[in-house]
This record gives structure tokens, C-alpha cells and sequence, in this order.
């Protein structure tokens, strides 16, 4: 049996090496130049001439990215009111650095595996998209397991249904399971609650919807926006570099693949957020490239509204559990990586601070590194959770308002697309949506509701 790759046999062609000084490139930051690799490298690393983080280097790539912030976007900082709905966690991809997943195979009807995962019918994801409508909300987004099951529509099933080897394109029909998801589809239509935004299928789910045709990308998401499809999702990119891929996602999407995907959505007219997921297996030279890739397609399409570094999570993933790293990104990684995105993506205005993965300090010290963006309510979290995140699962209009004002800025609810806005005045309670199509401004949840839960399931 070959023994599994752990974090000492890791070895890349690409290494944070540059002939550019670090001085330089800060300077060039600063001046509001188009900054290349080389320059985004030793940002990162705060200079290539040394090991390690140079906390007073540092601190000035911070300061520069919190002006370019100023100026660019202003004091304002940014949420949503919306609902994470995820349809199933059945997965067989096998990504190293997932814990949110589980094999599909205990999903089936005849296994004697009780699976700890969850399968939503279209007409349960309707029932909870619909409730979270009623109070507030006005997005929800999905994210969801690659289910052998799921088809993109009924032709789309029956191709797989007639298909001479299924298990070549990663199907099994839905008889084989306890709990059908439905097409991709029919669960678009079934959230497609009362003009509430859809913010779903990612690349990656996209792959799953064209397995086994000679569907176009663009195809596939026409499909999906006449069922209901608002705006993707750019998550599924983690490291958009095939060394890093192979190590810790060798079934996944290619980055050709994602890239070619993500313009397909443009060219059909859907917007889209993009993603990094840092902190793991890969070093500063695939974060530079990976932000270069970014640029690139959003030189090319100009749909990007935001930008989402993601921070690995390590605890219960099988990359931490089999040796292959020993943890996730420093603080100081964090810092650097919200700083050089806003200072190298010179084409995307919002770079979000994700409060799940940092926390609320932290996620609030990165508005000022930077971002201008906090998320938003998510009345469920299940991804971060599942991978051993110890931060919640909910924020409230209550909770955004007083930690935004604390930090001496404004706080804004805004759409999806960032065209609606509204600012929230911090001596006007109560605090609740207004943008949504059902919201009238009542708060989400009241303290109560909220307090319980925060108690855990087992308590």
C-alpha cells in the first residue's frame, strides 16, 4: 500500500521567490500601479529577503490597503440578510481539505452505514427558503455535495439514465436513495421564493450538471438561470493552480476548468463572487498567482461584485487527520492575504471579511486591512461548522450595527449585487432588513431566539 503524501514530501515547481525587492513593490502599491506577481509575493511575505513575517512591514502593507479601501469604496461597510441553504452533504469527490461531506454511498437505501449527513427534498428547501422570506431575508445561497443522484433536469436524467456506465460519470439513480434531491432545477425553482435572490451552483456543481453530454457550460447555465439561478458562487476555486489541486483536490474541477466555467456564467448574464481558500498546503506564490487569475477573468467579464478569502480551517479535515499539514494560516497570513487582495485586485471593488473563519475580532480587525464587506446574517452554516470552525451560525442586524459602529464606520445593508443599499443609522432601533421582499425592518431573531441557539444540541 503506498504510503499517503504528509507535509514533509511536499515539493512545488512554484516557490515564493522573486527578483523584485519588497520596497519596490510597496511602492507601487502605494502609487495605485498595477501590481504583478512578483510584487503580490512580496507583499505576502512581507520580503523574500528574509524568513518569516516582518511585523513592521506588515503593518504598512496594511496601512496601504486600508487607504486604497478609503478611497475606493469609502467608510461604509457592507451586509446582507440571507439564508445558507445546503441540499445535501452526500459527496464522493474526496477533497483532502473537506469536512463537509459525507460518501454518498451511506445515503443509499440499501446500506447498513447510518449516514450523519442530510438530503433535502425540493420541497423542504422550499419550506425553509420560504420562512427565512417571511422574516427577512432576501438571498439565499447553496452549496451543496456533488450527489450521484442530482441531474440537471429531466433531460439531463434521462441521458444519465440511458448512459452505457454510469458509474464512469458518477451517477446512480434517485430509487437507489432514501431521499431524492431532486434536479438541480427543480431545487433552483423550489428557492425561487417570492423574488428572494438565488445565489447558487458553482463551478464545480456546474461539472456535476454537464457529466455525461456535450452540454456547453453556457448551456448549463442557461438552464439554471431560466429555472430560477440569480448570481454563482465562485467557491470550488480553493488554489486556482494545478500543483496545489493535485495534492489536495485530485478528483476536483481543473482550473482551466473553473476559469471556463466561471465566463460561461458572465457570458449568459449571471454575476458572481469569486474565492481563495488559503492556509493550507500552498505557499505565497500560488496566492499571488491565484489573485492573478482572478484579475484576468474579471478583465475579461467584469462580473465580479466581490472577492472572498476564505482561511482554511484544518481541525476534522482529512488534510490535518493524515499529516499533510499540521494547521491553518497564521494571523498575520490572514492580514496580508485581505491587504494584498485589495491591493492587487485593482478591478474589484469589495473584499470581504468572512466573520465564520476569523471570528468577530479579527473579522473586524480585517476592516481595516482592507476589506469593506462582512458577510451576512446566515441563518445556517453547516461547511465551516462540519470542519471544526468554533465561530456561529448566525449574526443578527443588532449584532452588525454595534460591532460596525465600534470601529468608527457605517454600517449598510446592501443586495446581492451591491445596487441596493441602505444605510442603518446606530440611534434608530430596532435593527432588521428592509431590503428584502417580505422585510419591513422587524429584527431577525430576538435575543431570546437567539441565546437558544447558541445552546448546544446536546446540552
Amino acid at each position: 500500500m503506498e504510503r499517503p503524501v504528509t507535509e514533509a514530501d511536499l515539493a512545488f515547481e512554484h516557490v515564493p521567490e522573486t527578483d523584485q525587492s519588497f520596497e519596490n513593490a510597496l511602492a507601487k502599491a502605494r502609487d495605485g500601479d498595477r501590481l504583478d506577481v512578483d510584487d503580490a509575493i512580496e507583499l505576502l511575505t512581507t520580503g523574500t529577503d528574509s524568513d518569516g513575517i516582518d511585523r513592521r512591514r506588515k503593518e504598512r502593507v496594511l496601512e496601504a490597503a486600508d487607504r486604497r479601501r478609503a478611497e475606493q469604496v469609502g467608510e461604509e461597510v457592507t451586509f446582507i440578510a440571507n439564508l445558507n441553504n445546503n441540499v445535501t452533504t452526500a459527496c464522493n469527490v474526496g477533497c483532502l481539505f473537506c469536512n463537509f461531506k459525507d460518501a454518498a454511498h451511506t445515503f443509499e437505501s440499501e446500506t447498513e452505514i447510518e449516514t450523519a449527513g442530510f438530503t433535502k427534498t425540493p420541497a423542504e428547501s422550499r419550506e425553509i427558503v420560504a420562512d427565512a422570506v417571511e422574516r427577512g431575508i432576501y438571498e439565499v445561497t447553496s452549496v451543496s455535495g456533488l450527489h450521484p443522484a442530482f441531474a440537471l433536469d429531466d433531460e439531463h436524467r434521462e441521458i444519465l439514465d440511458a448512459h452505457p456506465n454510469p458509474k464512469e460519470v458518477n451517477y446512480k439513480p434517485p430509487a437507489v436513495y432514501d431521499t431524492s434531491p431532486g434536479t438541480y432545477t427543480d431545487q433552483l425553482s423550489a428557492m425561487s421564493v417570492d423574488g428572494v435572490h438565488v445565489h447558487s451552483m458553482t463551478p464545480e456543481e456546474a461539472y456535476h450538471a454537464r457529466r455525461g453530454t456535450d452540454w456547453s457550460y453556457e448551456e448549463v447555465y442557461r438552464r439554471l438561470q431560466e429555472a430560477g439561478l440569480d448570481t454563482v458562487p465562485g467557491t470550488a476555486a480553493e488554489i486556482l493552480v494545478e500543483e496545489v489541486r493535485e495534492v489536495i483536490c485530485p478528483g476536483k474541477i481543473s482550473t482551466e476548468g473553473w476559469l471556463e466555467a466561471m465566463e460561461a456564467a458572465a457570458n449568459v448574464g449571471l454575476g458572481m463572487t469569486a474565492t481563495i481558500m488559503y492556509g493550507h498546503v500552498e505557499n505565497e506564490a500560488h496566492r499571488a498567482m491565484h489573485l492573478k487569475r482572478i484579475r484576468d477573468l474579471q478583465d475579461r467579464t467584469g462580473n465580479i461584485t466581490e472577492f472572498v478569502p476564505l482561511s482554511f480551517i484544518h481541525q476534522n479535515t482529512p488534510l490535518y487527520e493524515h499529516d499533510v499539514v499540521s494547521g491553518g494560516a497564521s494571523i498575520d497570513e490572514d492580514e496580508l492575504l485581505i491587504a494584498v487582495s485589495r491591493l492587487f485586485l485593482d478591478n474589484i471593488d469589495h473584499i470581504q471579511a468572512s466573520w465564520v473563519k476569523y471570528g468577530d475580532e479579527q473579522g473586524l480587525k480585517m476592516l481595516s486591512c482592507g476589506a469593506d464587506d462582512y458577510m451576512g446574517t446566515i441563518l445556517s452554516e453547516e461547511i465551516t461548522k462540519r470542519a471544526g470552525g468554533g465561530f456561529g451560525e448566525f449574526r443578527s442586524f443588532e449584532d452588525y450595527v454595534e460591532m460596525i459602529s465600534s470601529i468608527g464606520r457605517v454600517p449598510v445593508e446592501r443586495s446581492t449585487d451591491y445596487k441596493q443599499r441602505r444605510v442603518i443609522d446606530p440611534d434608530d432601533p430596532p435593527f432588521g432588513p428592509r431590503l428584502g421582499p417580505k422585510a419591513d425592518g422587524t429584527p431577525l431573531l430576538t435575543r431570546a431566539e437567539r441565546e437558544e441557539r447558541a445552546v448546544p444540541a446536546d446540552d
